[in-house]
C-alpha cells in the first residue's frame, strides 16, 4: 500500500477533512489538494501498489506562467515568507471565509519553487492510466490560486474533471 492516501497543499497540514464532501477513503486511492496534489501524483506514478483512483484537489497548475511570475513570487515570498503565506490563505479560501489556522503550516522557498515550477508531463499522466488508475481533477471556477480555466483544458484529455461554478481553491 502506498505510504499515505492524502497529500497536503503548500501552507497546509492535516486539511483533508476540507474535502470531505468529494474525497473517497480507501485503501486504493490517493488523493492531494494544490502542491499536495503533485506530490500524490508522483507517489502513484513511482509505485507499483494498486491504486484505483487519483484525486487531485485545485492541483497547482502553473505551467502556463511564464518565468518572470515565477520569479516575483518566489522574490515575494523570500522578502516576507509570513506576508506572503498569510496572503496565500486569504485567496486560497476565497470566496468563502474560512478559518484556516488549525491547517496553516509555513512553507519553504523550495516547496514554493517546487511547486510553481513543475511540469504536468503528458507521458507521465499516461503511465498512471496506463497502471490502471483513473484521475480525478476537482476545480473551482473561481481560483485565485491557479487558473482554472486552463488547468481544465489540459486535465480533460486524461482525466474526469469536476469544474464547481462559484468554489475557489478550497472547494
Amino acid at each position: 500500500m502506498i505510504s499515505k492516501s492524502f497529500f497536503s497543499g503548500f501552507c497546509f497540514k492535516n486539511e483533508e477533512e476540507l474535502f470531505d464532501e468529494y474525497i473517497i477513503k480507501n485503501d486504493f486511492t490517493v488523493a492531494g489538494f494544490s502542491c499536495g496534489a503533485i506530490q500524490a501524483f508522483n507517489e502513484v506514478l513511482n509505485s507499483n501498489q494498486r491504486v484505483d483512483k487519483l484525486q487531485l484537489f485545485s492541483p497547482a497548475f502553473f505551467q502556463t506562467q511564464d518565468k518572470k511570475y515565477v520569479r516575483l513570487q518566489l522574490i515575494f515570498f523570500n522578502k516576507d515568507p509570513k506576508s506572503y503565506c498569510e496572503n496565500f490563505l486569504k485567496n486560497v479560501a476565497y470566496p468563502k471565509e474560512l478559518e484556516l489556522e488549525k491547517y496553516f503550516e509555513l512553507g519553504t522557498y523550495e516547496e514554493l519553487e517546487e511547486l510553481l515550477t513543475f511540469k504536468w508531463n503528458e507521458e507521465d499522466i499516461q503511465k498512471v492510466l496506463d497502471k490502471g488508475t483513473k484521475i480525478e481533477v476537482y476545480l473551482g471556477s473561481e481560483d485565485k490560486i491557479i487558473d482554472a480555466s486552463l488547468a481544465k483544458d489540459f486535465f480533460r484529455n486524461y482525466a474526469t474533471v469536476y469544474y464547481i461554478n462559484n468554489k475557489g481553491h478550497i472547494l
